[in-house]
């Protein structure tokens, strides 16, 4: 295998027994083990299988997760999950195979056909590679999985994500202002952006996202939270991560309400054509005391949860999984923009073939000066 410990796994999306396009980058926050199988059909990914659900008390979802990766389409009837913890997930062009290095060819005989070599890899919550061994050391792989310490001290020690936590951007008059533009409006359900079929369509799901969006009409009032941010988020990401923001996506007033339990589960906000393009989310709470639940947890980096007091905003890059966890009492209110800067705006308007219906067109104007 190509990877070694330490590597960062490859990301990819690949069909599985109930899902036409899993994204294999949502499963971080728990230790991943993975056996490139070939075929079931052979002895040596049967006695595989046969070690892995003969442990299955080590899948669970939360601790740990399993994917066997086939190439043989024959498989599709073969292999059924078992919830939860054990999955199959199907390469068949084997793209992902020749990816992480289990496909090649002996470059001592460059006519020879390439050759699949089964193989285990672990993975650590972060999507980093700790283990790699042979398809026929199943018991040496499970016994080190097993022994592996809990999923928030895999590393030893604390590994704060990568975010911004900063007091302050919006006033107590301006969250306030937020709110009852909202409560006057009122909100729609809001769904997510999902790739099918090469395009870039608008879902919804429950089981994922429960929240209302009100649109900001009021240009004051977009003006007002963009000078904020302007003055008090963009500096400080300069400072930290040495990013300029030139550009600002939606002026949106987002209620998690306990009343169903509002949240986000985990997900990342650049992972379509039509998102490619955002760099940093900000979420700046707006009533902070009157609500309970609804943090911010980063799954890659552990179980701590983010709450920024009202008018604070946590800032973080759009490629972090994150999740806004179910709010359990009151209304969470909250303003959640995307920053990007000139050169992903050229990509965002260069992404609209990749747009499916609903999914509005972007154009790309100068930026303003300041």
């Amino acid at each position: 295998m190509r990877l070694q410990s330490g590597d960062p796994a490859p990301w990819f999306t690949l069909p599985s027994t109930d899902n036409p396009s899993y994204a294999f980058h949502s499963v971080a926050g728990r230790y991943i083990l993975i056996c490139f199988l070939g075929s079931a059909a052979r002895p040596e990914a049967q006695a595989a299988l046969a070690a892995a659900t003969a442990r299955r008390d080590l899948f669970d979802d939360d601790r740990a997760c399993f994917f066997g990766i086939s190439v043989d389409p024959a498989d599709r009837e073969r292999l059924a999950p078992i919830l939860p913890g054990i999955r199959f997930l199907f390469d068949l062009d084997g793209r992902v195979c020749r990816e992480y290095g289990v496909v090649h060819r002996d470059p001592a005989q460059p006519g020879a056909a390439e050759r699949l070599v089964p193989c285990w890899l672990l993975l650590d919550p972060m999507m980093r590679v700790i283990e790699t061994r042979p398809i026929n050391e199943a018991e040496a792989m499970l016994d080190r999985l097993a022994a592996l310490p809990p999923v928030f001290d895999h590393a030893g020690t604390d590994i704060p994500p990568p975010v911004l936590v900063l007091p302050r951007v919006f006033e107590p008059g301006l969250c306030r202002a937020l709110i009852a533009h909202y409560e006057a409006q009122g909100g729609a359900p809001s769904g997510f952006m999902r790739e099918v079929n090469g395009k870039t369509v608008g879902v919804f799901d429950a089981a994922l996202k429960r929240r209302a969006d009100c649109t900001i009409a009021d240009e004051s009032l977009r003006v007002a939270a963009r000078t904020a941010i302007l003055r008090r988020v963009v500096p400080e990401l300069l400072k930290v991560h040495h990013f300029k923001a030139t550009r600002m996506e939606r002026y949106i007033v987002a209620c998690y309400d306990s009343a169903d339990l509002g949240h986000f589960g985990a997900h990342r906000d650049n992972t379509t054509s039509g998102t490619a393009h955002r760099r940093f989310a900000v979420t700046i709470n707006l009533n902070a005391e009157e609500f309970e639940g609804g943090e911010l947890r980063f799954p890659e980096y552990g179980k701590r949860s983010w709450r920024a007091p009202t008018g604070g905003a946590v800032v973080f890059s759009c490629s972090l999984l994150h999740q806004a966890l179910p709010v359990t009492a009151g209304r969470r209110y909250a303003f959640l923009p995307f920053l990007y800067d000139d050169a992903a705006a050229a990509i965002r308007e260069a992404n609209n073939a990749k747009l499916g219906d609903g999914v509005g067109a972007y154009r790309a104007a100068p930026a303003k000066a300041g």
